[in-house]
Parts: structure tokens; sequence; C-alpha cells
């Protein structure tokens, strides 16, 4: 049923929990599972802005995340699933993700949710709901 599932990860408590429940379809759908983090830079922009702050922070960001990647790399092998996963650099992560989903075929999202709600959600939108209303495939989403 699930061949392919995709699992957005932003080094939170929420994405580490969908990352377990996406290993726990992948074993009984025997289904290849991919990590994915969309790594933004300072989305602020000023008039004073320096894009080589951008990269500074971005190369950074791609080092903590490859160490937490590795070990749910070595978890998810522990448990003979195929694993792999990519760190992309983003714009618009809601649109990255969808794009990613659709461009390699995968037939399932499962993504954490922060629970974010009322103006919280408002001010700092929902990547979770953002991909579940922009995609075609299912979307399991953790909370």
């Amino acid at each position: 049923m699930f061949q392919n599932i995709l699992v957005p990860f932003d080094l939170s408590d929420q994405s580490t929990r969908a990352f377990k429940v996406a290993l726990d379809v992948a074993k009984k759908y025997q289904s290849k599972v991919t990590l994915l983090t969309c790594l933004e830079g300072d989305a602020w922009h000023h008039k004073y802005y320096d894009s080589r702050a951008d990269k500074e922070l971005i190369k950074k960001q791609s080092k903590v995340t490859k160490k937490h990647i590795e070990k749910l790399e070595s978890f998810a092998e522990k448990n003979s699933i195929a694993i792999k996963s990519q760190i992309i650099t983003s714009k618009s992560v809601v649109n990255d993700i969808v794009t990613y989903a659709k461009s390699r075929k995968h037939d399932l999202i499962v993504i954490g949710s922060h629970g974010r709600s009322g103006f919280d959600k408002v001010l700092l939108g929902s990547v979770a709901n953002g991909v579940s209303q922009k995609t075609r495939c299912p979307v399991l989403i953790v909370k």
C-alpha cells in the first residue's frame, strides 16, 4: 500500500514522534522511508540584509541536523528499514515538502504537528496543515 514514506524532519520532538510512527508503518508495508529537512535562512530580510549571514546560518543548521539524522538512520537500520535522508535549503517549507513528495512519488507523508492554535497558528502558520491541504497523497499528522 505505502511504498515510499516521506517524513519532514525539523529536529522537534513532534517530528521525532512522526518518524517513529513512520517506522511502524514502514515495517508493516515493507516501505522505504525518506527524511526531509528544509533549512531556512533569515526569513526577516531587511534593508541591511547580508546573504553571507544566511550561508553561515544554513551551514550551522546543516551540521546539527546531520548529527540528529545519523541517529535516526541507525535506529531505522537496526530495525531493517530502508532509509535515506535529504537536507535542502528552502524558501517555502510547505511548497518544498509538497514538491519533493510529488516529484519522488511518495505515497504517504508522516508529519509532526506542534499543535499551535488560535493566534499562534494565524501568525506562524502550520506546516502540517499547509502540506495536508496542498498535497494529493495521504498525510498522517502526528501530535
